[in-house]
């Protein structure tokens, strides 16, 4: 298992989901956000100690962001708060010495109040958490988590996580991750990498020391599909193979390599059978395989008029495979069922529509459509109806950007993606319904086909 995935959070918790109440309507708060009071870590060391105080900084900062990203708080301004929050404990009086008042909060109008400390011992990090609804007066969440401190950043993501779905009945994304291509180690080389969502953590996890493209999680998380440039002796010639890396066991497989090219991996639930594209030296078609024992292929594309079936994007349910096809003239994207057949057109707009994704619930498509000279994001319906525009962007030229390769967030309220804006390709994130776009990478390096993880616990 690689770093990043191995990290294990030791928790335990005395009230943590003892009601089953949702204190914020997701769809209420796009309209009016709860106000929400966070302030500073407590440290129960030293001052002196600088590396812990900037530790309990930086964990903040994780928390922070996570909620600020999820859009539903305004953050009460500390300069407004009527008590020394240094002064006074987590819990509130008069039943603790020394605590907090509701009645300094009220006046605020705060709805919500994040009380948490922190201390170091060992090398491991101990992280206190108090959340309380302020018009009852009311712990509604209480945990504590425990971990190596220079995995501080995975604690405030599973805190800011477990808040989300104690608030809403829902659960966040803090916990994700992404998987994508990029240049970060040489210049004219690509290998995949992956990362926490809001950019931090980032690990080269292939080495081939050329081009890999389209890299995919599996649906447990622990694997991923990419393919990469190969020799080969028999041929005398470059491939393109389909590879699996196992984050477990930190080892890569080659899945396919049928002359041509092999790519597009995406797994079916189970992950025991993926879909991928198959050119064998002629047009490439959409295929199935058995991962398990022997690879057994089936064609579930043909052409027709030799026709370019790429880009297989599986349904969560697994009854469905998205795609793009040209076989109209131009590419769009189509839906067929899991054993192939005929096949169903749902984008007729722009000149060329890619990069298909599905929504976690299934209802809707995420792809890259090409229109007046640039791509932007789109979004549709299965139907074909309800389609959305989600980006648009311009370079310093004032000449519109290029915003391709979306992939939703495990919990659907996101979609990453990558843009040229800067002048380099970087990752970005919008809401899925168009708001909040942000930006996640800050760098001089490209990056290509981001894909977001599934949970990860």
């Amino acid at each position: 298992m690689t770093k990043l995935i191995s990290i294990i959070i030791l928790f335990f918790s005395t009230s943590l989901f003892a009601t089953k109440r949702a204190y914020i309507d997701v769809g209420k708060a796009k309209v009016k956000k709860s106000l929400l009071a966070f302030p500073a870590l407590q440290y129960y060391g030293s001052a002196r100690e600088k590396e812990s105080v900037k530790l309990g900084q930086n964990l903040f900062s994780t928390v922070k962001n996570d909620l600020d990203v999820s859009a539903m708080f305004s953050f009460i301004d500390p300069k407004a708060f009527l008590e020394d929050t240094r002064k006074v404990g987590l819990r509130p009086a008069p039943g603790f010495p020394k605590g907090f008042k509701f009645s300094n909060w009220t006046p605020l109008e705060t709805e919500f109040l994040i009380r948490a400390g922190y201390k170091v011992i060992k090398g491991q990090i101990i992280f206190d958490t108090y959340v309380y609804y302020v018009p009852q007066a009311k712990l509604i969440f209480n945990q504590s988590y425990k971990g190596s401190k220079n995995n501080f950043h995975r604690i405030g993501h599973k805190f800011a996580s477990d808040l989300i779905e104690k608030l809403t009945g829902k659960k966040a994304m803090f916990n994700s991750k992404l998987t994508f291509t990029s240049d970060r180690f040489r210049k004219g080389e690509k290998e995949v990498y992956i990362m926490d969502w809001d950019g931090k953590n980032i690990q080269k996890i292939t080495n081939h020391r050329g081009i890999t493209l389209s890299p995919n999680w599996s649906r447990d998380g622990r694997k991923i599909t990419y393919s990469s440039y190969t020799y080969h002796r028999r041929l005398k010639k470059n491939n393109i193979d389909l590879f699996i890396y196992d984050l477990m066991g930190r080892k890569r497989f080659l899945a396919s390599y049928k002359t041509g090219i092999n790519s597009g991996g995406g797994f079916f639930p189970g992950d025991k059978q993926i879909a991928l594209s198959i050119s064998l030296n002629s047009n490439p078609n959409i295929y199935s395989m058995n991962l398990t024992g022997k690879k057994v292929l089936k064609q579930l594309t043909r052409g027709p008029n030799r026709a370019m079936n790429v880009e297989p994007a599986i349904s969560p349910d697994g009854s469905k495979i998205a795609f793009s096809s040209d076989r109209s003239g131009r590419p769009m994207i189509y839906i067929m069922s899991k054993n192939g057949g005929k096949a169903r057109r749902v984008t007729f707009a722009g000149k060329y529509n890619a990069s298909p994704s599905w929504s976690p619930d299934g209802k809707k498509l995420a792809f890259a459509g090409y229109d007046k000279g640039h791509f932007d994001i789109f979004t549709v319906n299965l139907d074909g109806t309800g389609l959305k525009r989600l980006t648009s962007a311009r370079k310093s030229s004032g000449r519109f950007a290029n915003n391709e390769d979306p992939s939703w967030s495990p919990d659907g309220r996101f979609i990453v993606f990558t843009s040229n804006r800067t002048g380099n390709n970087q990752l970005y994130m919008i809401n899925s319904d168009g708001n909040n776009e942000r930006r996640i990478t800050y760098d001089r390096h490209q990056y290509y086909k981001p894909k977001w993880s599934p949970y990860i616990n």
